[in-house]
């Protein structure tokens, strides 16, 4: 009888459901075999041990996230919203994936940090269509987006664990309110130059 091949992605797929729907805690080589349906041969020969396999689901994992964080080629303000709603979205409705990402979740790794949160590319390039889409200057729009991601980390953590049950609307209106203010004190920061 021929052995079935399978592919390391399948693997990871199957790891990256489990983690999501279990936690990370449930993770090892025999419940990941379990998830699969197969035995441990194929993991233990694509990953070598379950070190290995924490560590290339963690870049698997974060490659997910961030597809459906950066997905929709948007720019500037709307990036700015649609990376924030998926990032609350999947507290909401993957609370164990967003604690392993950004949280610790259990996995003895220390997740993202704030500086990954902030410094890539695509931040970069969505800091200077949002100065340009408000006029006004980068280091105010940097400012800004600094606070409004902690503001939304914090929501997030709160809803990942838990400790705030409002539901999604609600949340909405707390960040678009946040936005609100941003732009108020901007407004009244120039109108104080003028004066």
């Amino acid at each position: 009888m021929p052995r079935t091949q399978i592919p390391k992605e399948a693997i990871l797929k199957a790891a990256l459901r489990k983690l999501i729907r279990d936690g990370y805690s449930s993770l090892n080589i025999k419940s990941i075999a379990e998830e699969i349906g197969c035995s441990t041969q194929p993991i233990s020969w694509h990953f070598g041990n379950m070190e290995t396999l924490r560590r290339a689901l963690a870049e698997f994992a974060l490659n997910y996230a961030n597809e459906k964080m950066y997905r929709g080629g948007k720019q500037g303000m709307d990036a700015f919203f649609h990376v924030g709603r998926a990032y609350i979205e999947m507290a909401f409705d993957e609370p164990n994936l967003f604690q392993y990402l950004f949280m610790n979740g259990g996995s003895g790794n220390r997740g993202i940090g704030f500086r990954q949160l902030v410094n890539t590319d695509e931040k970069k390039e969505m800091i200077q269509q949002i100065t340009v889409d408000l006029q006004i200057p980068e280091e105010k729009t940097s400012q800004f987006f600094h606070n409004m991601i902690i503001y939304t980390h914090g929501l997030a953590s709160y809803i990942a664990t838990g400790q705030i049950t409002a539901p999604k609307e609600e949340v909405w209106d707390m960040l678009k309110k946040a936005v609100f203010l941003f732009h108020e004190e901007q407004a009244q920061s120039e109108k104080g130059k003028e004066g």
